[in-house]
């Protein structure tokens, strides 16, 4: 009996083992069916715009996580351009190495002694072998062959291919190619605050229209308040009124045909109070950037106020049942130390993931298809490559900025010429990259008592500052007035006839002077 006992348990056990391990084969071979997608893979341009013979052009092809075996990347080739002929012949696909995050197809153009229009290189990825990895939004990118850069000139049709967003609205499309345009020959003048904000609290009219009689061209704007953990929503809540207050500004200023756009003075995300380094504990300081990152212990409270800036893109809709388009310039004075996104506190790897990041949750993940991203460091840079330090890519900045209080300060020649020279750098790669160039933010502000005025900052310093050695700006920012200060006068300042000779100035245009910027040209 305990034979026959000892021998059935031995068949249960054995049968039971059987099962599991067929069970468990089952699973491993069902595994290779249901592969696990770790990456994402994008194609950009290093420069949107090359010549003939002297300066080529490359094609990054790049995936969001490096993976563990080769991949092979299939993409195919338009536009007007002759592969073969008008520049070095290109296949229909390139590998990238096993734990590889890149790979680059360099183009190499072809001189044509033939006179011509501008020629184009499109290349748009179609698949892959791997199963790990899948097209991003960002699968095509386009480079334009110009008979030399400075004669390139942005058609309508093309104009969504340089930037970020290539579904992005009508609207948006059109107010960056004529913005882009109209930087030939002008900028347009803009203010932080123009409507809400006076100097001595004297309101109504935008301070620049009391001066001037027109409004300014553009109108700043922030996501503080909107983003603040304080706002509950609620009509009796003094940060919704806010959030109210500013999208009725935005639609005003749209109806007048002005541009909107938005910086963001992010509140760091343990406490949600500061953003100003001078008033946070050294542990925010050092880990408030790296928290936000994927990954990271805040990086869900991050998306959260992405969701609210999206949710606030989406809301901004004029009569017509249009989207309004806007500018969007977060992080701005990355390379300062005055901000917890600053140098000290990221490296600019972090913050090119966490920019590139931004710019993909917003345009893919909420599909916000109203704004263009601006790129804003302040002026510490003297050289291309220190301007490009922090730069996320051409497939994810719309405008290369810069802000600049620092050169004026002195009220010198040497501070004027400074910031021309910097201008010139932003404005010739601009011009390489086709994309918007600005003063993102900048002035001279005067309070009495405390700072005199300069009697030639804007007729001189700053007007050649935006025009010597043929800058081309698509606009500048000033800072807000305040109650105790003015970066902008009001009548009967002493340097109010001043800013009006720059206003009268026949590259700068207010509100009044603007043409249509959210129509292209038929």
């Amino acid at each position: 009996m305990n034979k026959l006992k000892h021998f059935i348990q031995i068949f249960v056990v054995g049968w039971a083992t059987l099962m599991l391990d067929s069970c468990s084969k089952d699973q491993i071979e069902a595994t290779p069916n249901e592969p696990t997608v770790t990456s994402q893979i994008s194609i950009s341009t290093e420069t949107n715009v090359v010549s003939e013979p002297s300066m080529n052009g490359v094609f990054k092809i790049a995936l969001t996580k490096a993976v563990d075996k080769l991949t092979t990347v299939n993409y195919t080739i338009s536009g007007s351009a002759t592969n073969g002929s008008d520049y070095k012949a290109l296949d229909t696909k390139i590998s990238i190495p096993a734990n590889t995050i890149s790979i680059v197809i360099p183009i190499e153009v072809y001189e044509d002694t033939e006179s011509e229009d501008n020629e184009t290189i499109t290349l748009t990825l179609i698949n892959t072998n791997n199963p790990q990895v899948t097209l991003s939004p960002a699968k095509s990118a386009m480079i334009t062959i110009s008979a030399n850069t400075a004669s390139f000139t942005l058609l309508p049709g093309e104009t969504s291919a340089y930037m970020v967003n290539p579904n992005a609205t009508n609207e948006t499309v059109a107010l960056f190619y004529n913005l882009k345009t109209l930087s030939k020959t002008n900028y347009i003048v803009g203010q932080h605050d123009a409507f809400s904000s006076f100097y001595r609290d004297v309101g109504g009219d935008s301070d620049i229209k009391k001066t001037t009689g027109s409004d300014p061209a553009l109108l700043g704007s922030d996501f503080m308040f909107i983003t603040d953990d304080a706002n509950t929503g609620t009509t009796t809540n003094w940060y919704y009124q806010q959030e109210q207050a500013i999208k009725q500004h935005v639609i005003e200023a749209y109806n007048k045909g002005m541009v909107n756009i938005f910086a963001w003075h992010f509140r760091e995300p343990f406490e949600g109070k500061e953003f100003y380094t001078s008033q946070m504990t050294n542990f925010q300081k050092q880990n408030a950037f790296k928290s936000i990152l994927p990954g990271g212990s805040n990086h869900d409270y991050y998306k959260s106020k992405l969701d609210k800036i999206a949710e606030i893109a989406n809301s901004l809709i004029d009569s017509n049942g249009n989207l309004i388009p806007f500018i969007f310039r977060p992080f701005h004075e990355f390379d300062g130390d005055w901000f917890w996104w600053g140098a000290p506190y990221c490296t600019p790897q972090e913050f090119i993931t966490l920019w590139q990041f931004t710019v993909e949750y917003l345009r893919d993940v909420q599909s916000v298809n109203n704004i263009l991203f601006a790129y804003s460091p302040d002026n510490k840079f003297t050289t291309e490559s220190e301007y490009l330090n922090h730069y996320p890519g051409d497939a994810y900045v719309d405008v290369l900025g810069m802000d600049n209080y620092g050169d004026f300060i002195s009220m010198t020649q040497m501070g004027v010429d400074d910031a021309n020279k910097k201008l010139k750098i932003i404005s010739d790669l601009a011009i390489q990259k086709v994309k918007l160039a600005a003063l993102t933010e900048s002035g001279y502000f005067v309070e009495p008592g405390v700072t005199d005025p300069d009697p030639q900052f804007y007729s001189k310093n700053l007007y050649q500052a935006l025009t010597n050695n043929d800058v081309e700006l698509s606009f500048m920012m000033f800072w807000n007035n305040s109650k105790d200060r003015y970066c902008t006068p009001p009548p009967g300042e002493s340097t109010t006839g001043d800013f009006i000779l720059f206003a009268n100035k026949q590259e700068s245009l207010l509100q009044n002077e603007i043409p249509d910027l959210y129509a292209l040209p038929l």
